[in-house]
Parts: C-alpha cells; sequence; structure tokens
C-alpha cells in the first residue's frame, strides 16, 4: 500500500466519526439516515450535529422515524440546526421509511435484489430526496461491506486525487471527499493532514 493511501486511511469517514459499524444492519440505516443528512447543501457540522440529536431521540429505525411523526421530526431537525431543510426533510424521512418497510423490509433486501451495482444505485433512487448524491455517499461507505456497493468516485473524490497524484480514488474516496469540503475548499492547506503530498495547493 503506498504512503499516500496509508495517510489517508487515518482520515476517519464520517460514518467512522459518528461511530457506526457498518458491518451491522441496524448501523446500517444509521447511515442511511445520516446520508440522507450529509446529501442537502448544508454543512457537514450541521449534519452531524442533527444526526446526534437523532440518535439521541432514539430516532434511528425505519418504525421510530414513522412513529415520530411530522411534527416531531421537524422539532429535532431544527434542534440540530437543519431549518433550512427540515420541513421536506422531514417529509422525505416519513416517505423512506415507510417504502423501506412496505417495498423491501430492509436495507439488505434492497442489496439482495439489486442485479448489479448500477441496479442497487436505482433501486435507492427510488427513494423520496434519494439523488444521486445521496446514494453516492451511502454506497461509497459501504465498499466491502455490500459486495454491490461500487458506485462511481464522485466528482469532489477525482478532483481531489488529482491534487494529490492519485489514481486508487475507490480505496479511499469518503477520506478524498472529506478533505475537499473540510480543506480544499476552504484553501485550508496548512491545516490539511496530506499537504505536503498535494500538487496544486490553493493557499498563497
Amino acid at each position: 500500500m503506498d504512503a499516500a493511501i496509508r495517510r489517508l486511511r487515518r482520515i476517519k469517514t464520517y460514518s467512522e466519526e459518528l461511530g457506526l459499524d457498518l458491518n451491522k444492519p441496524e448501523d446500517r440505516f444509521k447511515w442511511f439516515l445520516a446520508s440522507m443528512l450529509f446529501a442537502k447543501r448544508i454543512s457537514s457540522k450541521v449534519a452531524k450535529k442533527t444526526f446526534k440529536r437523532f440518535q439521541e431521540e432514539g430516532l434511528v429505525t425505519p418504525e421510530a422515524i414513522l412513529k415520530a411523526g411530522w411534527d416531531r421530526l421537524v422539532e429535532v431537525l431544527d434542534s440540530g440546526g437543519y431549518v433550512r431543510y427540515d420541513f421536506s426533510t422531514a417529509t422525505n424521512l416519513l416517505h423512506a421509511s415507510k417504502t423501506l418497510l412496505e417495498k423491501f423490509g430492509s436495507l439488505d433486501a434492497i442489496h439482495r435484489e439489486a442485479r448489479s451495482p448500477k441496479h442497487l444505485e436505482e433501486l435507492l433512487k427510488e427513494f423520496r430526496g434519494i439523488g444521486p448524491v445521496g446514494v453516492n455517499i451511502f454506497l461509497r461507505e459501504l465498499r466491502g461491506v455490500w459486495s454491490k456497493a461500487d458506485p462511481e468516485p464522485s466528482k469532489l473524490a477525482v478532483e481531489t486525487a488529482r491534487r494529490l497524484g492519485m489514481k486508487r480514488i475507490k480505496e479511499v474516496e469518503s477520506q478524498l471527499v472529506r478533505l475537499n469540503l473540510e480543506y480544499c475548499r476552504r484553501s485550508a492547506c496548512n491545516a490539511c493532514p496530506v499537504s505536503r503530498a498535494c500538487l496544486k495547493p490553493l493557499r498563497e
């Protein structure tokens, strides 16, 4: 394994930072919930805080989300600072939870039904509020857990990999995306954990 891959793997993915073990079915749903929060045009800080509020309130299963209802979901979203998309996200969470239980039964059932990685992505896109960005966020961290979790690398990951002169993107896609959002976009090269390997630093 080359040095760049080793350095990147020391950076926690978002699911790891949230304390999730994606080998566990219950944590895969939690990551599905978190992925919906991360997919909106909102800061990762707010998305993480809001997810933790869902954990604190015990709203981390499709059954619990449906039982909570729209008004309660909006309250929890707002308490995490997720105010810009609170109404639409509450609606999407209810729809996704209902669809999951009634049509598939579980996330793992979706994976079993999928005929290929592309088909898996299409099945996930059937959920209201889950577009290409949300599907990529969810599946890229399930590589190695689900055999058919193999999305094309996101533009953010590709952009960061080019800066680092890397070609093995899929192995560390989540870390590359995180670098782009938290360092590259902020021109925070001095704080970046892999700045010495960067071929195109943004700092002046």
